[in-house]
């Protein structure tokens, strides 16, 4: 019998079905309101605690620290949704998020020492609450495995390509602003408020806490095929990474500095665009060779960044390799719902998140290294070599991304919800 993750395939009606549920109405409200600011706080800080101290140096030490703070506090929130519902989780660490963001910006203001910068910045990451990993993981408990579930998967993934594309523009437009902290605490009122609606929706508040048993001490990264999705994730990670600081490099070097943002949104329709279309029509079918081949042709797109001359052709490139940016993002929510042990859904989704984010850092800081030593096509070239590499690692794992055994092989989105699904992956 054909496994309903394994297939991927959709079609708009699925789209419909998916956004139309009545339970999920509140929470993808509350949701949409709580990540619209993702990608906007991260910039809208180091803009800020740049134009305080006067120097790049300072706020990429704070970006940075954000990032870790991030990387940590998705794997920890996800195993503590998973154990106790959202709903306590997130208003403990939406308190903890506000007291910390301002602490920040008093820091900020009062022209505090770099160090105590630092740590406040990794606790705002710390304490961001992970709206995304419980919002993937409630969809999972409201559909049945099956086509409307991959079009919610979709849709997260698409939405936050969406919002990537919108936080840089109004970090940029609110640092203009009379104060230059407002695009920060903006965003992070934003966050907060979608996080406190999201987590009090009828819906999130019925998630009811997992009964006690004996967790291993990796939670969701003891399944094998986790640690290889995560892998997948880390390679993703990379590529974009570089692509991040090589873009804006190139920008420069042609005399026009303020088009690397522009490109890089361009990079983003492009997989949003894209995105609608390959649910439509998934390949390859199995996710095991899935995941590879789509980091794989990833990277080999982002290799030809190298060639054009031109911004004009840069831009074409970019919206060539762009288009596989959404597909990678629905592909790890789906291998999440194959692989993830018996409720540990946010958890999952949460070591996806921290692999990107060390993939983004480690991309990052490889990136400055190399247009600092011959250029942004060197970049562009490591890039597509780092994702052929960790591509072809995974492809050698591909036999462990299957459905787990019969006795803990059903994920969050595979359980029984108020009698209305089969809990059977098969």
């Amino acid at each position: 019998m054909s496994n309903p993750v394994e297939s991927g395939r959709t079609t708009l009606s699925d789209y419909r079905v998916a956004l139309t549920t009545p339970a999920a109405r509140r929470p993808l409200v509350a949701s949409l309101l709580a990540r619209l600011p993702i990608a906007m706080i991260g910039i809208s800080g180091l803009l800020y605690v740049q134009h305080r101290t006067g120097t790049y140096a300072v706020a990429g030490l704070v970006s940075a620290s954000t990032l870790v703070g991030v990387a940590i506090g998705s794997v920890v929130q996800g195993r503590l949704i998973d154990r106790f519902g959202p709903t306590r989780p997130l208003l403990v660490v939406v308190a903890l998020f506000a007291v910390t963001m301002a602490g920040l910006v008093a820091a900020i203001e009062s022209g505090a020492a770099t160090p105590v910068l630092v740590v406040l910045a990794g606790g705002i990451g710390l304490f961001e609450p992970m709206c995304g990993s419980a919002s993937r993981a409630l969809w999972g408990r409201l559909l049945p495995s099956g086509p409307a579930l991959t079009a919610a998967y979709s849709y997260e993934a698409i939405s936050m390509e969406v919002f990537f594309i919108l936080g840089p523009g109004l970090a940029g437009a609110l640092i203009a602003a009379p104060w230059p902290g407002t695009g920060m605490v903006l965003g992070g009122a934003c966050m907060a408020v979608g996080a406190v609606l999201f987590a009090l929706s009828p819906a999130v508040r019925a998630w009811p806490p997992s009964p006690r048993g004996k967790t291993p001490l990796l939670g969701a990264f003891s399944s094998p095929g986790m640690r290889t999705l995560a892998l997948a994730a880390l390679g993703f990670g990379m590529v974009i990474g570089f692509v991040e600081v090589a873009v804006p490099a190139a920008a420069t070097e042609a005399g026009n500095t303020a088009l690397g943002g522009v490109l890089l949104s361009v990079w983003s329709v492009s997989s949003v665009a894209f995105g609608i279309v390959y649910s439509l029509r998934p390949w390859p079918k199995p996710l095991g060779l899935r995941l590879p081949v789509l980091l794989a042709l990833f990277g080999a797109s982002v290799a030809l960044l190298a060639w054009p001359s031109t911004l004009w052709g840069l831009a074409v490139a970019l919206l060539a390799s762009g288009a596989l940016i959404t597909p990678q993002s629905t592909t790890h929510s789906m291998t999440i719902e194959l692989v993830a042990p018996k409720n540990t859904a946010a958890e999952a989704f949460g070591w996806v998140l921290t692999a990107i984010t060390l993939g983004l850092a480690f991309g990052q800081s490889a990136s400055g290294y190399l247009v600092e030593l011959s250029g942004p096509p060197l970049a562009f070239g490591v890039a597509s070599v780092c994702a052929l590499v960790v591509a072809g690692a995974v492809w050698l794992r591909k036999h462990t991304v299957r459905a787990r055994a019969a006795d803990d092989g059903r994920t969050e989105g595979a359980e029984d919800t108020e009698g209305t699904k089969d809990a059977t992956i098969s």
